[in-house]
């Protein structure tokens, strides 16, 4: 298996939350991804961009998409569905940061996958064109058709399927007396 890395740039914004929830979660912010820099810029993680009272956008650092020979068929349909998406994995840590990126994916089937603990905030973002032809080239150098196989079930002689006393049309009881049917 043939495994690359993309590296990119990831904006977050953090909000206020101004409904009853916010006591219920434990935290008065939601957060969420925003933008994607193809290429990740020379500044420090957790850098302020600017917001207001209610909203904040910071840059949390560079962030690798991480790419298999296996998952070519699931970029390339990501890819071809007309707009290419990421799937961006936030998780809440309890101290500073307030919030880790779990993962950056440009799967679909893990970016579900990513929403199974149930935990984390799994959000999609468009995905840079430069990005999507570094992708592409992945692909293009790395797929790898494979056949689909499908198994074949063993029939059963209708003759065996049910013994004698057994089965749907059953006519008599454990002890052999007829059960009224």
């Amino acid at each position: 298996m043939i495994e690359e890395a993309v590296v990119v740039g990831l904006v977050v914004e953090r909000r206020q939350i101004e409904n009853a929830w916010s006591a219920f979660n434990g935290t008065p912010y939601a957060w969420r991804p925003v933008a994607v820099f193809p290429v990740a810029p020379d500044v420090a993680p957790w850098t302020p961009l600017g917001g207001n009272a209610k909203t904040s956008r910071f840059y949390v650092g560079a962030q690798s998409i991480r790419l298999f020979s296996t998952d070519t068929a699931n970029y390339r349909g990501n890819l071809e569905s007309g707009e290419a998406l990421l799937w961006v994995a936030l998780r809440e840590t309890g101290s500073e940061p307030p919030i880790e990126v779990a993962a950056v994916t440009a799967d679909p089937a893990e970016g579900e996958a990513l929403t199974e603990a149930g935990t984390d905030t799994v959000e999609i973002i468009a995905m840079p064109a430069e990005v999507a032809a570094e992708i592409a080239a992945f692909i293009v150098a790395n797929h790898v058709e494979r056949p689909i196989i499908k198994r074949r079930r063993d029939r059963a002689e209708p003759d065996v399927r049910w013994r004698p006393g057994e089965g749907p049309n059953r006519k008599t009881g454990p002890g052999g007396e007829d059960n009224g049917s």
